[in-house]
């Protein structure tokens, strides 16, 4: 790392491998932030990091023989649900149990390692594991994000060799391959994929994960937590619009947002500031009935979205 190097980075952007996005040291403090604000049901957060702590705590003790853990977890669910965001925030987390060590959050870029030309996907793929994620591991306790997975790994059985290259069918084998390499040669490896397409990923992939999750969209509880959180937010800076965070009309609020993602409701908060020029020039005018109608805009492009998938 130099001087050009931000803190937090342990290689600059141009400097990063191929299929390598981001190399992060942790802990984090601002993925520990990402993993505060995605509201989920408690024992979801509980049971991710029990896995993650377990991960580093026994394969490096016990035989794969006994336990043929291969040190991954799949988060699966909907778009906008925070899956990526809580795999971030779990890899910081996870670094404060141990505190010997210096661990680091390794981000894979998927799309960077496809090519039309045949055999260099595959080739990439395993390299990407075999050298680059191996090299990081021997620095020590290693966490790696495999975002949209179902890239790497697609479902062979649903594809066609005619209306598929066979160097995608090549890189899911590759995947596979190295992943059985890693767990045995590297037990302080971790790998957190997510999918919003679980029906897309290899059975063979999600068969080696010790732990798949589903993350669900928001109920009308954790609706009503993620406005209040985003609504006080923005009063730190806009003292006008901490009295609709804590007026009765929340709960109405809430039930008209029913059904959308975490995104889709912070998306929805922006959107009402920009109901009328005079809210987007001064955000403390920011309203409830501002908020329903920038709802109920979001719920009539949900269905419409829909009604055309």
């Amino acid at each position: 790392m130099n001087a050009n190097t931000p803190a937090h980075h342990l290689v600059r952007p141009e400097d990063l491998p191929r299929g390598i996005s981001a190399i992060r040291v942790l802990p984090h403090a601002t993925l520990d932030a990402l993993w505060d604000s995605i509201i989920v049901a408690p024992d979801i957060k509980d049971r991710l990091l029990s896995q993650a702590i377990l991960n580093f705590s026994l394969r490096p003790k016990v035989s794969r023989d006994q336990l043929p853990m291969h040190g991954v977890i799949l988060l699966v669910g909907p778009p906008g649900t925070g899956k990526t965001s809580l795999a971030r925030g779990l890899a910081s987390k996870l670094a404060g149990f141990m505190p010997k060590a210096k661990p680091r959050l390794v981000e894979v870029d998927p799309h960077a390692l496809t090519s039309s030309a045949m055999g260099k996907t595959q080739r990439a793929v395993s390299e990407l594991f075999s050298q680059t994620i191996s090299e990081q591991a021997v620095h020590g306790p290693t966490v790696v994000l495999l975002d949209e997975v179902e890239t790497l790994a697609a479902d062979r059985s649903r594809m066609s060799l005619e209306a598929n290259p066979v160097d995608i069918h090549r890189a899911t084998d590759a995947v596979l391959v190295q992943l059985d390499a890693l767990a045995e040669r590297n037990p302080n490896i971790l790998f957190i994929a997510t999918s919003n397409f679980p029906q897309a990923i290899d059975d063979a992939f999600t068969s080696r994960c010790d732990l798949v999750i589903e993350v669900p969209p928001p109920d009308h509880d954790a609706v009503v937590n993620i406005l209040q959180q985003c609504l006080t937010g923005l009063a730190g800076k806009f003292p006008g619009i901490a009295t609709i965070a804590k007026s009765q009309e929340m709960t109405k609020i809430a039930r008209a947002c029913q059904g959308l993602d975490g995104r889709s409701l912070r998306k929805m908060v922006v959107n009402a500031m920009a109901m009328s020029r005079e809210v987007a020039a001064d955000p403390n005018k920011l309203t409830a009935a501002h908020l329903l109608a920038a709802a109920t805009d979001a719920k009539v492009a949900r269905s419409r979205k829909e009604s055309h998938q």
